[in-house]
């Protein structure tokens, strides 16, 4: 229980349904269309559409979803892999020639087609309980009357800005600038879009006129996108994977995301006594940082989309190969870094998760990838496009090489963790590249140290990337001071690190985290 003498905020409990979010109004929607008569899955795109308005530089109906879920009365979870791929065009080889080392991040060749909306469709006919219509009718009220800019979406908005290019600047700019706590945002060319997708379905979307405005868009900025690259998107279910950690099971979906680093960062710290240290202190962040770099300089060199990753995968999870990286760790110092980049790593993602009165339970993370994706938008309908593709690698030979028809490497991840008999969490972690190490503090914070739900949210982190050790204002200098007389470039980070929610189903009672690093709630009723 946390200290009632200091600042922070309790978890929130409740019996029938919950959703926690980013924002408190895909928290309410996902609550009233639960209240309606709708499961978590229905519950789960109506929030996700609304944080299409709620934060527009974190996500929309351009970018990429993934999923896991937990139908009632199962033990069994189910993947869905909703991220696009590049256009049947794109060649690595043809971009070398042309002199580029890696795709810029607000380029045409960086942008895949969007997945999610083929990946919400899929989960709505196969899993949801409500008509569509139903199901986007709150996205497109808030698209058409608008939404108050919230505070921390409008702390990220000043620092993007400059990453809209075009007619997105007028569509996503207030006179050319941010803006204000409170100013009012719209979006009526994605209330059209979404009407289309309401009456139609996919055709709405990946087909006829948006499909053509999203073509020609690109083509004009020098895209090799045609509209059988759209009509062909189709998203895939997936066998999540799984590690073991103290007792706790972890379940992430396999690449081309990151959840099995996650995995084999768990591996690694398994190998050291975690309980016994600070959970602030020095010790347990240099063994995470370790990990961590040992684990993502694999997922840079092995991570891709699974028709290029051969037998790595098996690899990654062994326990071996956590072993042997354990050994390489040094308790007393820093190691050197040395890393093969995969290819450009973000930020900007939104993450939700919703449980419903029967226990289905739905982990859902969605994406434009960087701050407002390519920064492009649609000519006609104002859609922005994400940028995933700069995730792609140019090296010839890489697992992760761009090429036409591929998934490039993920770092959005939903994740899973339960103890077996004892409660189910769906939780995940914000923050690009972070979410595998955000996976594992969040699982540790709960396994090692005993932490409640929201109490392993609001702790401080640190993260290890960029050859630096960032850390949070929660940690003390004295953690500080040794942590650099190891040997580490300890950094204070502009932002906070990342974002979470989590949603624990203990013994038929609902208890809802989120992350205070944003503007969001959990909510239950």
């Amino acid at each position: 229980m946390r200290d009632f003498h200091l600042s922070g905020r309790s978890t929130v409990i409740s019996k029938n349904g919950m959703c926690a979010a980013s924002h408190p109004l895909a928290a309410q929607t996902a609550i009233k269309i639960l209240e309606s008569g709708g499961n978590a899955v229905d519950a789960g795109i109506a929030a996700a559409m609304v944080l299409n308005i709620c934060e527009p530089q974190m996500t929309g109906l351009g970018g990429d979803c993934f999923a896991l879920l937990q139908p009632p009365g199962s033990t069994e979870f189910i993947g869905l892999n909703a991220s696009g791929r590049a256009p049947k065009a794109l060649s690595a080889m043809r971009l070398r020639d042309q002199g580029h080392k890696i795709i810029a991040d607000n380029s045409a060749a960086s942008v895949t087609i969007p997945g999610a909306v083929d990946g919400f469709i899929t989960l709505s006919k196969d899993w949801g309980k409500l008509p569509l219509p139903d199901v986007l009718a709150p996205a497109i009220h808030y698209a058409e009357q608008g939404v108050p800019v919230a505070e921390r979406v409008a702390y990220d908005w000043a620092q993007s800005l400059s990453n809209l290019q075009g007619n997105a600047r007028d569509l996503y700019g207030f006179s050319g600038k941010a803006p204000q706590i409170g100013q009012v945002f719209r979006a009526r060319g994605q209330a059209e879009v979404l009407r289309r997708i309401a009456k139609q379905g996919r055709a709405g979307f990946y087909e006829g006129e948006v499909a053509e405005d999203f073509v020609d868009t690109l083509a004009a900025q020098g895209g090799v996108h045609t509209l059988d690259d759209f009509s062909a998107t189709k998203c895939d279910y997936v066998e999540p994977v799984r590690g073991e950690y103290k007792g706790f099971e972890l379940i992430e979906l396999p690449p081309n995301g990151q959840g099995s680093i996650a995995i084999l960062i768990a591996n690694i710290l398994g190998h050291f006594d975690m309980a016994a240290l600070d959970p602030f202190g020095s010790q347990r962040a240099h063994l995470e940082a370790e990990a961590v770099k040992l684990a993502y300089n694999a997922r840079d060199r092995f991570i891709a989309d699974p028709s290029a990753m051969g037998d790595k995968l098996d690899h990654l999870l062994a326990k071996q190969t956590a072993a042997d990286l354990a050994a390489l760790i040094d308790l007393d110092k820093a190691m050197d870094w040395e890393f093969r980049r995969a290819g450009s790593v973000h930020k900007e993602t939104v993450y939700l998760t919703v449980v419903d009165k029967d226990r289905m339970a739905l982990s859902l993370i969605y994406s434009i990838f960087h701050s407002f994706g390519s920064g492009i938008a649609s000519d006609k309908f104002g859609i922005l496009l994400q940028n995933r593709g700069a995730g792609f690698s140019l090296e010839a030979g890489h697992p992760n090489e761009a090429m036409g028809g591929k998934r490039p490497m993920h770092t959005i991840i939903p994740g899973m963790m339960h103890k077996p008999g004892a409660f189910l969490i769906p939780f995940g972690v914000m923050g690009g590249q972070y979410q595998a190490n955000g996976h594992m503090r969040f699982l540790s914070n709960i396994a090692d140290f005993g932490m409640d739900i929201q109490s392993a949210i609001d702790a401080p982190r640190c993260f290890a990337h960029a050859e630096v050790l960032a850390m949070e204002q929660g940690y003390g200098s004295d953690t500080r001071d040794a942590l650099t007389k190891m040997g580490h470039r300890v950094t204070n980070p502009k932002n906070p690190i990342g974002g979470a929610q989590a949603i624990m189903i203990k013994d038929g009672v609902l208890f809802g985290a989120s992350d205070p690093r944003k503007d969001g709630c959990a909510l239950g009723y």
